[in-house]
């Protein structure tokens, strides 16, 4: 990761982020540094990954015995076998325990599915009590959409006199110490209240139930104003099944879903990637330094729309990064290089 590079002459395999080796196609386009390159949590559709598998995919035609791996656990793996010429889709079974999923809608007063954490808190209550009847020992692992919603519903629960049960957070903001209570368990009861970093990023141990509100928080960039927000809205199916699947690992789970099957079958198979959901400014100005050709032309498994790419190109040229015929400038060059937000970047600059 970034300021702690651990390796040496004797290395064969490197872990790295997708940004750590997305820097290093500055210094080393044709990554002759790998022989093989595996992809995980694809699904993440992060901008990271889908440029640097469009990146790859220009690539292969230079460096033909350049081995890809593409990993994840739920993956629209049709669209991206076609995106590298049709390539095998192997799968593999994990080891899963059957889980037992229950609808159990939070309805406001209008009978409408309701995020608002008063109802959510009351809900997730319920569930609680519910699942200690199944089995007042399991751990439960709780999604919720925010770091806010997570100390609301720590008061919540805190008012219930829970007997022989811990309540603890989990966010990315989290201190070590925080982070490292909720990895090693200890005798009593606990309930994790999670954001979706529990989803895929990582596994809490001993979790026998998921109680999911079917909510996240989505970034969205509003090309109007420029603005880039994150409005809480509904997960997708493969989402709600990936944090389904948090509690079959160890042996047979119960995940109750906060909301209606007739919810939940209305929702998008997969998760709407990044790139149809952010500023591409950071982007296209790496594309246009690096020599990549017309972002319109770039092999991206989903292209952005026209404007969403003349936004960019109109951020960049009123931050002096290209000029009137969009090709990058001396400063562009520069911010290129800084692993930050272009804007930002140009903040430091200056």
């Amino acid at each position: 990761v970034r300021f702690r590079e651990r390796i040496g002459r004797e290395s064969f395999i490197k872990f790295m982020t997708d940004g750590i080796l997305l820097a290093e196609t500055g210094h080393d386009p044709d990554l002759d540094a790998y022989d093989t390159l595996v992809i995980d949590e694809a699904h993440e559709r992060s901008l990271n990954i889908d440029f640097l598998l469009g990146y790859i995919r220009q690539l292969l035609s230079r460096r033909p015995d350049l081995r890809v791996i593409i990993t994840s656990a739920t993956i629209d793996t049709e669209k991206f076998s076609r995106h590298f010429a049709d390539a095998p889709v192997i799968e593999v079974s994990g080891r899963g325990y059957p889980v037992d999923v229950i609808y159990q809608p939070v309805a406001d007063e209008d009978g409408e599915t309701d995020p608002g954490s008063r109802n959510i808190d009351r809900g997730i209550s319920q569930a609680v009590g519910q699942l200690s009847r199944i089995d007042p020992r399991g751990d439960i692992l709780v999604f919720l959409s925010g770091e806010r919603e997570i100390r609301e519903a720590m008061k919540y629960l805190g008012r219930q006199n829970l007997r022989h049960t811990e309540v603890l957070p989990l966010y990315a903001r989290l201190s070590g110490a925080e982070q490292r209570r909720v990895f090693h368990p200890g005798a009593a009861r606990r309930i994790i209240l999670s954001t979706n970093v529990a989803e895929t990023s990582l596994t809490v141990p001993r979790i026998r139930f998921v109680i999911d509100t079917g909510f996240a928080r989505i970034s969205r960039y509003a090309h109007r104003s420029r603005i880039q927000r994150l409005p809480i809205e509904p997960v997708s199916q493969a989402s709600a099944n990936q944090r389904m699947g948090r509690c079959g690992r160890l042996g047979p789970g119960t995940c109750i879903r906060l909301y209606s099957e007739e919810d939940f079958s209305l929702r998008p198979d997969f998760t709407e990637p990044e790139i149809l959901r952010t500023s591409l400014a950071s982007v296209i100005l790496r594309m246009t330094t690096m020599n990549l050709g017309a972002v319109e032309a770039f092999p991206f498994i989903d292209a952005p729309a026209p404007r969403m790419i003349s936004d960019a190109y109109q951020l960049l040229f009123e931050l002096g990064a290209v000029d009137g015929e969009r090709a990058p400038t001396k400063l562009g060059y520069q911010l290129s290089r800084w692993p930050l937000d272009v804007r930002l970047a140009r903040m430091i600059a200056e």
